[in-house]
């Protein structure tokens, strides 16, 4: 397929998010009130049951607005079902609890693979046109986090879901995912503020979902602010569930241990289709973008843009790709050339870029399957490295106004394409050892 023709379908699909009713389905004449069904709100008489009275009966008679007014309500993990609203007025808390008892158990997505897992503290499966909305807050209990097994709640997870609406709440969490929807399509995020501390405290995860918008948010994580998925190893590859057709617009992410944008590194459903435009990355511990995976993972990359971001500043970079050793190696790996994964048409333009270790680190591909389809355009700003490319086809550099503090502009090694003269001669053995 023509990139043209890729990038066409792309917007097609993040219009129909636009205009798609989650969340505007059938209303009750006055939503429930969760103080009816006997919730209190005083941050420490347990709510959970009253919450899920009301969503449960709203449910039953069709759908409808669940609210919950001013006050800090302390539950365990709840429940949304089809056609249901759960509505956060300004002023409302939800306060998860330390008690893991209060989060079942549910065979959930972790890290690529399904395991038994804490459900989140609110979870749907199998629902279609179902939001969650503000402007209150929803907090995840600080004892919860980390990577203890059976997995730790998430503090929003869907599984199998159609039609989301998250829109103008705040939410905060330590050492876990906050938002993970699974197998879902029909997406929409706006006007959320996230925030996260410490490792392992994802902002939004995208997991072999397809057809999302995320705009207008502000994001400030322990780890990946957003990062896409599709399950790691033999089983996600036969399963073939991408995660494609995803805008991130307009948004503000920082990130105080990894990546703003991680694509991967669990990508063996494939992911495609992504456009990144009008974003501003205030901070990157690592790299403000980050495309990854790992041999034995299968599928591929591809139809990958971004446009007029503005880098403050990214410690190591502003774009490393690396397909070739980021995460765990495979328990059952998708085996021989097969499984090595595959990049294409990647392309990034208008992008200015400040305080950033490099500009690109794109060493970690295989010779195997070169990237086929580099393109970068109107790249400015400074930066203490150029850019290295190692095993590409079909690169396109033009415009890159940049001329690093340390080393050549571009470094390149078995790349071909146009606006690679002048550049030196790149080393393998030179690249440094990681599996990050």
């Amino acid at each position: 397929m023509e990139i043209a023709t890729r990038i066409s379908l792309l917007l097609i699909a993040t219009i129909v998010i636009a205009l798609f009713p989650a969340g505007s389905f059938a209303q009750t004449t006055m939503p429930s009130n969760v103080r009816a069904f006997g919730a209190v709100g005083d941050a420490k008489t347990m709510d959970t049951a009253a919450f899920q009275r009301a969503l449960d009966q709203c449910a039953k008679a069709g759908g409808g607005e669940v609210l919950a007014p001013a006050g800090d309500y302390f539950i365990g993990s709840i429940e949304l079902k089809s056609n249901t609203t759960l509505r956060l007025e300004k002023g409302a808390t939800l306060l998860g609890s330390p008690d893991l008892a209060e989060y079942p158990i549910v065979k959930a997505r972790w890290e690529g693979q399904w395991v038994d897992a804490h459900r989140g503290l609110i979870f749907a499966a199998d629902a279609g046109n179902i939001a969650i909305a503000g402007p209150g807050k929803i907090v995840g209990s600080p004892q919860l986090g980390g990577r203890e097994m059976p997995r730790r709640p998430c503090v929003i997870e869907t599984i199998n879901c159609s039609g989301i609406l998250l829109e103008d709440f705040s939410t905060e969490q330590q050492r876990m995912w906050t938002i993970h929807p699974t197998q879902c399509s029909n997406i929409l995020a706006r006007g959320l503020t996230i925030r996260s501390r410490t490792g392992n405290g994802d902002g939004i995860d995208l997991d072999s979902c397809r057809n999302v918008r995320i705009e207008n948010c502000d994001i400030d994580t322990g780890d990946d602010c957003i990062a896409l998925k599709s399950g790691r190893g033999l089983e996600a590859y036969r399963a073939a569930m991408p995660t494609e057709n995803v805008l991130i617009t307009r948004c503000k992410l920082g990130d105080s241990i990894f990546a703003c944008i991680g694509i991967g590194s669990e990508t063996s459903g494939g992911v495609s289709n992504v456009r990144i435009e009008h974003c501003k990355f205030t901070h990157s511990q690592t790299y403000s973008i980050y495309i990854k995976s790992h041999t034995g993972r299968g599928a591929s990359i591809e139809n990958i843009s971004a446009t007029d971001l503005n880098v403050v500043s990214a410690k190591k970079g502003f774009l490393r790709i690396n397909l070739l050793s980021s995460g765990r190696t495979d328990t059952e790996p998708v085996p021989g050339n097969e499984g090595v994964p595959q990049g294409r048409d990647f392309h990034f333009s208008d992008i200015k870029i400040a305080n950033c270790g490099s500009l690109v680190d794109g060493y970690e591909i295989s010779s195997i399957k070169p990237l086929d389809g580099l393109a970068i355009s109107n790249l400015t700003g400074a930066s203490e490295k150029g850019i290295t490319l190692v095993n590409m086809k079909n690169v396109m550099l033009s415009g890159i106004g940049v001329q690093p503090a340390h080393g050549p502009l571009l470094s390149i090694n078995n790349v071909t394409g146009a606006g690679l003269e002048g550049a030196a001669p790149y080393h393998p053995a030179l690249a440094p050892t990681t599996n990050q």
